[in-house]
């Protein structure tokens, strides 16, 4: 690009990075974080699954009769030794679709975790408001701020990293919303803050303005990102990422652990998961969309390598589908859903929470899976006992009493 950058289009895109024309979110505090405080706690990862996905038909209750006849069309197949077409056993009573096989094999590692029948009490089938609610971690309540900002916020040590938290995608998680800046990238090998090239930024240099050291900053911290290679990056364990969204965000998320540059919190949009129709049994979307998500977790995983005992991944979703089938071949807003927890200091091999049953007299307003385990409680276990926060109070307003389910080694 040969035009210059004048002052005028500086400010526009200033107000378009960060909604500030004075303060743009992207430019304050962007220096490395000073020797002796570093975060000592887990890298979290966070996957929201947008649209609501069906737990019923991901987690199987197999042994339980009434799911095959709430879903005559839509149920996965009772688990069969050697076929697998039907649903994998997990302990007797549950159950993983076939398409999140390559899950198995962290559940027996005992790396992977379930929290089923979990949730916001909030009653909302509201999509926005659902996730506006859990990702501010205030069911009910609207905040400006979100649960990881505040958590970001209220630790004890100062990491300065721009890439102390990174929303993958381009577009800033409502969960990360608060005081502490956070980097948003669609990838590392054409890393930009809403569209603006490493080219303008470097213009920035000769603004002559109050601007110029916060624009260096910046520029240094592109160029630190940039040192990435991208190109001849052989992930570890014989992993191997699909082409996926999913994936290349999990993949990059990876090789920005491994760069070593004070990143904390990565958080990833997974979307598709509204399946009011045709949502397919073994193949169709909801298939496609769980192998997708498998593959890219298992990828994932292996890659870390030595590192997965410093990792937690953990997996949300707005709500879950009803318990019922429709009559368009998928499921409707529901209420209680499920969680994948991921890590090396996950006490896995196990379903959590406590199981509703779908019974008709169990169900939750108009057939929903019930909500037995609020999602703060593993939220705050994690928060506690992997992020080494103990100020959980600031993180969820107005919940103390959480619930120790377990999940987590200290």
């Amino acid at each position: 690009m040969n035009k210059k950058l004048s002052r005028r289009d500086f400010l526009k895109l200033s107000t378009a990075l960060g909604g500030f024309a004075l303060t743009p979110s992207w430019m304050p505090r962007l220096s490395f974080a000073p020797q002796g405080v570093e975060p000592t706690g887990d890298l979290l990862v966070v996957v929201f699954l947008r649209g609501a996905m069906d737990g019923l038909n991901a987690i199987i209750p197999h042994a339980e009769s009434r799911y095959y006849d709430l879903r005559p069309e839509l149920a996965i197949p009772e688990p069969k030794s050697g076929d697998d077409k039907s649903a994998i056993d997990l302990d007797g009573f549950f159950g993983l679709h076939p398409s999140l096989r390559p899950l198995k094999n962290w559940w027996d590692d005992k790396s992977l975790a379930i929290v089923q029948a979990v949730g916001s009490p909030d009653p909302s089938h509201s999509h926005f408001d659902a996730q506006d609610y859990m990702e501010s971690g205030s069911p009910g309540q609207k905040l400006s701020s979100g649960w990881i900002g505040r958590h970001l916020q209220s630790t004890s040590w100062q990491n300065e990293s721009p890439f102390r938290a990174v929303g993958m995608g381009g577009v800033r998680q409502s969960s990360l919303r608060g005081t502490v800046p956070v980097t948003t990238l669609n990838s590392i090998a054409e890393f930009n803050l809403h569209g603006t090239t490493q080219a303008q930024l470097a213009q920035l240099y000769t603004l002559g303005s109050n601007y110029d050291a916060l624009a260096n900053e910046t520029f240094a911290a592109i160029q630190t990102l940039s040192q990435v290679d991208t190109t001849n990056y052989t992930p570890e364990g014989g992993a191997k990422y699909p082409e996926t969204d999913v994936s290349m965000a999990l993949q990059q998320v990876a090789q920005i652990s491994k760069a070593e540059i004070g990143m904390e919190v990565a958080c990833i949009d997974v979307g598709g998961w509204d399946t009011h129709n045709q949502q397919g049994v073994l193949d169709g979307i909801f298939g496609t969309l769980l192998s997708e998500l498998a593959t890219a977790m298992d990828a994932f995983y292996r890659d870390l390598g030595e590192r997965a005992k410093r990792v937690t991944l953990v997996t949300m979703s707005e709500f879950g589908r009803r318990a019922y089938e429709n009559g368009s071949g998928g499921t409707d807003h529901g209420h209680g859903s499920l969680m994948f927890l991921l890590g090396g200091n996950v006490n896995g091999g196990k379903v959590y929470g406590d199981w509703p049953t779908l019974a008709e007299d169990k169900l939750y307003g108009p057939g929903d899976l019930a909500v037995t385990t609020d999602f703060r409680d593993i939220l705050s276990e994690v928060l506690t006992k992997r992020l080494l926060n103990p100020n959980q109070q600031d993180v969820f307003p107005n919940y103390a009493g959480w619930r120790d389910l377990g999940v987590f080694r200290s």
